[in-house]
C-alpha cells in the first residue's frame, strides 16, 4: 500500500536563486521519511516580492524559505512573526497556518548549532561581525545570549550598521559593548580570543576582495563564514594557512534547514540524510 499522505509543495524565494542547495537538502529529507512532498526554488525579483508572497496561500504552498535579498523586506507581507523573528527583524522561514503566513527565523540557532558541532564556544570571545543584513541580525541576536564580551559590527552601510547597533542595544539584557566600525577599518584587538563571522557575500566569487585583512588576525582568533560555496572561502583559507580554527558555512546551512523542516512537518529532521545529500551536491559542483 502506497503513501496516502497529501502531497505538499514547499520552496525558497530569492534573487538570484540558481546557487541554492536547499531543494537538495529538503527533497532528500522528504524521501527518507517517505513524505510525498516537493521543494522548489522560486526566483523572485525584489519588485515582485509582494505578488509572490500573496501567491503562497493561493497556490497551496505550505511553506517557503527566504534568502537574499528578501529576509527583511518580506516582513510587511506576512500575517505575523514569531518572537524570535521579531527580535531579529528578519525572516528566513515562512509557515502557512490556516491560510496565515507566519515568519520564523532559524538562521541564528542554525549558526549556533554549527559552532557547537565545530566545538566552538563563543562565550568570553570578542565577536567581530562583518555585515549588517538579515543574516547578521540573526547571528548577532543569538550570540547576545552566549556571554560574549563585546560585539563589533563592521558594515559597508553606516545606516544599516547603526540601525543594527541600536536594535541590538535595546535587546541586550547584559551590558555587552556593541560598536560599529566602517567597513574599511581594522579594529585593534590584543591577543584575546576573537570570533570573526563573515555574513557578507564577499567570497562567493573568486574576483571578490577579502572582507577583512588577514594581517590583522590574532593568534587566538576563530574565523567563521556563512558562505557555503565555495566550502572554504578565501578568508577561511587565509585563516587556515595561519593555523587558526575555521568554521565553514555548510553547518549553518544544514542546521537552519533542519529547523525549518521541523517547523513545517512537525517531525524530527533526518540531519544525517540532509548532510550527506548536501555533501554530495557540493562534490558534484566541483
Amino acid at each position: 500500500m502506497g503513501n496516502t499522505q497529501k502531497t505538499k509543495l514547499f520552496g525558497i524565494f530569492g534573487f538570484p536563486i540558481g546557487h541554492t542547495l536547499s531543494p537538495v537538502i529538503h527533497n532528500a529529507a522528504f524521501r527518507s521519511l517517505n513524505l510525498p512532498h516537493q521543494y522548489l526554488p522560486f526566483e523572485v525579483h525584489p519588485n515582485r516580492l509582494k505578488e509572490a508572497v500573496s501567491g503562497v496561500s493561493a497556490l497551496g504552498i505550505y511553506g517557503v524559505n527566504v534568502t537574499r535579498p528578501h529576509k527583511e523586506t518580506i516582513i510587511p507581507y506576512l500575517s505575523r512573526l514569531t518572537k524570535n523573528a521579531q527580535k531579529i527583524g528578519a525572516v528566513n522561514t515562512v509557515e502557512v497556518v490556516k491560510g496565515q503566513l507566519v515568519g520564523h527565523n532559524t538562521d541564528g540557532e542554525g549558526f549556533l548549532q554549527s559552532l557547537l558541532t565545530a566545538k566552538v564556544d563563543p562565550a568570553d570571545h570578542s565577536v567581530i561581525l562583518l555585515g549588517a543584513g538579515g543574516a547578521a541580525r540573526a547571528v548577532a541576536v543569538s550570540l547576545l545570549g552566549k556571554k560574549i564580551k563585546t560585539l563589533t559590527i563592521i558594515a559597508r552601510s553606516s545606516e544599516r550598521g547603526n540601525a543594527l547597533v541600536n536594535d541590538l542595544s535595546l535587546l541586550s539584557s547584559r551590558k555587552i559593548k556593541i560598536m560599529l566600525h566602517p567597513f574599511d577599518s581594522k579594529p585593534v584587538f590584543s591577543n584575546e580570543p576573537v570570533l570573526m563571522i563573515n555574513t557578507t557575500p564577499l567570497g562567493m566569487k573568486q574576483s571578490d576582495p577579502l572582507p577583512y585583512s588577514p594581517t590583522a588576525f590574532g593568534p587566538e582568533w576563530i574565523l567563521a563564514d556563512l558562505i557555503y560555496i565555495p566550502y572554504k572561502t578565501p578568508l577561511l583559507l587565509a585563516a587556515e594557512k595561519m593555523g587558526l580554527k575555521i568554521v565553514p558555512g555548510l553547518g549553518m546551512l544544514l542546521y537552519q534547514a533542519a529547523l525549518a523542516f521541523e517547523i513545517w512537518t512537525k517531525q524530527k529532521a533526518p540531519v544525517n540524510v540532509m548532510k550527506k545529500a548536501l555533501q554530495k551536491a557540493l562534490q558534484d559542483k566541483r
